[in-house]
């Protein structure tokens, strides 16, 4: 992990750097002075952490591991720590640290209690493996597996097995639930897949040097765009080095392995047409690059985990796959072929890509567990950056708007979408307004809320125009907010996602609920824009438009 190279973190490098010129050979490089700094930052924390147990509520055989660290331009320093007690992972447990010239500023934790349970069950990991079998209905891939945990979900921390089951869905997805077993017991405490799709669902390595190349892709949904690869002897490849050497695989309706890079003889690839397989492996390749380029420039973010590194792409999965998928195991993002255009096509547009990259983006920072309100939200946050990336691309064949996945329905004048940010409600699952049986949906349906509130963040109580103008001839203002308050003015979308993004990565944790996302989202447009800030204002205006008050 590499720390961003704010002006603050040049100047504190450089410093680094001189103060080492005297007794040094040469002086550091930038990757040295980065870690310097990092280390530096981490020592900073770990002496608050030290000095207020109380704060972290911190049990006497607690410790700590560093997942990530953030140093804003005025000098701010967040710190992710995980927790675990007496070796054993502290589900929940996790928190952040925030500090400014070593003064403490406060502590984002869900944890409540210094209060742990004890470290012998009666239930032991193959009957805790019998449990959870029974919960998972699919012929499992592979011998289940189950480690000892301490889950502190709930308000007070108890000590159960967690059982992960590896196997494939009848739709072709692949899953690995995790089921939380109490030790003593035997209920399930909680469950959640750690593959993230985009909707509900029932390795070839190169001996030559690569020449970074630019080449044009003709898509399925972007028309005719500029592709970075790279060229290998006398062929080109899907490998963009401008982006920490991303590429996209074809798997070829396998759902097993990696696939096989996708190489042509010349650099341009695909018709825009479907039938010709390179034509996806484009629309997939822009929408990573894009995605990137959206991160790297409004968020300073680069990549998925900010260490540069680019991530794979695999297309064609599965025999008439109806979906994609994110999987940190393979660090992957996956594209199914829908039903090659019957009633939906290759589920590589633009706003999905953007969507299943950003669950990477989630995983590496708050990392927002998969069930649940903290799962809902973990599902909108890749909805809202998933369209903030569509209007970002400012791509003429495909206009920016607040429905998830138009794209993927042929002729679609009937303007179909996976989501609607501004009414939810419109997918006939999805509810508007919060209620507090909010996590007992399905977490692409109880997404909805926060991107309701989005959505009204970023444009108000105003019908949307574009994408399905004219189709929402019922709405009204009225009908957009719960409460009534139809003067609600939106703050623009530029604004809204950088109060989203720092929320993220700064503010929220693994078991942000909504009413944490309301504090963390109040938090960081505080930072951002001031505690009297028209910003801020509307970020508490457009939470209690939805009912999260």
């Amino acid at each position: 992990m590499k720390v961003k190279a704010s002006l603050l973190c040049l100047a504190i490098a450089s410093a680094i750097a001189s103060a080492h010129a005297s007794t040094a050979t040469k002086p550091l490089t930038p990757e040295e002075a980065a870690a310097a700094l990092k280390a530096a930052v981490v020592a900073r924390a770990n002496v608050l952490v030290n000095n207020n147990a109380k704060g972290i509520h911190r049990a006497a055989a607690d410790a700590f591991a560093v997942k990530d660290v953030i140093v804003d331009k005025d000098g701010t320093e967040h710190v992710r720590y995980a927790r675990t007690f007496n070796n054993l992972p502290v589900i929940g447990g996790d928190f952040v640290v925030h500090s400014r010239e070593s003064k403490l500023g406060g502590f984002s934790q869900a944890l409540e209690t210094e209060n742990r349970p004890g470290l012998v069950g009666r239930i032991n990991a193959d009957e805790a493996i019998v449990e959870a079998g029974a919960r998972f209905a699919l012929r499992f891939i592979g011998a289940p597996t189950s480690r000892l945990v301490v889950y502190a979900r709930n308000k007070e921390p108890v000590l159960a097995h967690e059982v992960v089951f590896n196997g494939i869905k009848v739709d072709q997805t692949p899953t690995e639930m995790h089921y939380f077993v109490d030790a003593n017991s035997g209920a399930i405490l909680d469950q959640w897949d750690s593959i993230q799709t985009a909707k509900p669902g029932p390795g070839g390595g190169s001996s030559c040097t690569l020449t970074a190349a630019v080449g044009t892709g003709n898509t399925m949904a972007e028309g005719a765009v500029t592709l970075n690869t790279a060229k290998c002897g006398n062929t080109y490849q899907m490998v963009d080095t401008t982006r920490g050497g991303g590429a996209t695989h074809n798997m070829s309706m396998l759902t097993a392995g990696m696939g096989a890079l996708v190489t042509g003889s010349t650099n341009v690839w695909g018709t825009g047409v479907i039938s010709n397989a390179q034509t996806v492996a484009a629309d997939a390749h822009y929408g990573i690059a894009t995605t990137w380029d959206y991160y790297k420039n409004k968020h300073g973010r680069m990549g998925i985990a900010n260490d540069g590194e680019g991530a794979i792409s695999r297309v064609h999965y599965g025999r008439n796959y109806q979906n994609a998928f994110w999987s940190d195991g393979c660090f992957c993002m996956t594209f199914g072929d829908g039903d090659n255009g019957a009633s939906i096509l290759p589920l590589v547009a633009l706003d999905v890509a953007g969507h299943e990259m950003s669950h990477g983006v989630t995983s590496r920072t708050a990392g927002l567990v998969y069930s649940k309100e903290s799962g809902g939200l973990n599902e909108a946050t890749s909805d809202i950056f998933g369209t903030m990336v569509e209007y970002y691309a400012n791509n003429p064949n495909d206009p920016g708007d607040y429905v998830i996945g138009e794209k993927l329905y042929p002729n679609n004048a009937a303007m179909q979408g996976l989501r609607y940010m501004f009414k939810p409600s419109l997918d006939g699952a999805s509810p508007d307004c919060y209620t507090s049986t909010l996590g007992n949906l399905d977490v692409h349906y109880s997404s909805g809320v926060a991107n309701h509130f989005y959505y009204l963040l970023a444009e108000g109580a105003v019908v949307p125009t574009g994408f399905g103008s004219g189709t929402w001839a019922n709405l009204t203002p009225a009908k957009l907010v719960c409460n009534g308050n139809t003067s609600l003015a939106g703050i623009g979308r530029d604004k809204a996602g950088a109060i989203w993004y720092r929320a993220l990565t700064v503010n929220m944790n693994s078991t942000t609920n909504y009413a944490g996302a309301r504090a963390a989202t109040i938090a960081a447009s505080t930072y951002l824009y001031g505690a009297d800030s028209a910003e801020t204002s509307a970020v508490k205006a457009a939470w209690s438009a939805v009912s999260v008050n």
